[in-house]
């Protein structure tokens, strides 16, 4: 019998957060407390975000407001890396990216966790900016994708290509 196997990845879904911060941006500018306040959201770059408001208050506020968007999408606010607010001439500005792919480092730490705390004969090797697991049994790739999803781990995951 064939070993089975998955891959452990960090991926963002663009078009959801794009959704996001349409939704977000809708809201901005209806509510009545961002009237005339100057607040927007938009995209700055490929993975990155930039808020624009008044005062650091309502730039601040309108960073919840897409918080709580990606929220209601499932997207994890672990890969929002959000920078503090900076004065930028009348405007108060939040640039955030969004962290995409496992670092070396998070692949080490991983791979450890699974090694140490996971069913044995399970392997694992890091490929690139992923993570594939590989076992004779879909017990123990089961048990590690609970094992991951329970650790306490500063970057989100997804689990795909299960075979």
């Amino acid at each position: 019998m064939a070993d089975s196997s998955f891959d452990i990845v960090s991926k963002v879904d663009r078009q959801e957060v794009d959704n996001a911060l349409n939704q977000a941006g809708k809201e901005l500018s209806q509510r009545f407390d961002f009237r005339n306040t100057g607040a927007k959201i938009e995209w700055n770059g490929e993975l990155a975000v930039e808020l624009t408001a008044s005062t650091e208050e309502r730039v601040s506020a309108a960073l919840e407001v897409f918080r709580d968007k990606l929220v209601k999408r499932q997207i994890s606010l672990k890969s929002l890396d959000v920078q503090d607010p900076r004065q930028s001439g009348k405007e108060s500005k939040i640039s955030a990216t969004f962290q995409a792919g496992i670092t070396q480092e998070q692949a080490k730490k991983l791979g450890k966790l699974i090694r140490d705390e996971g069913p044995k004969g399970v392997k694992v090797q890091i490929q690139g900016d992923e993570l594939r697991i590989t076992s004779k049994k879909r017990d123990d790739l089961q048990a590690v994708q609970k094992l991951c999803t329970g650790a306490d781990l500063d970057f989100p995951i997804q689990f795909v290509n299960y075979r």
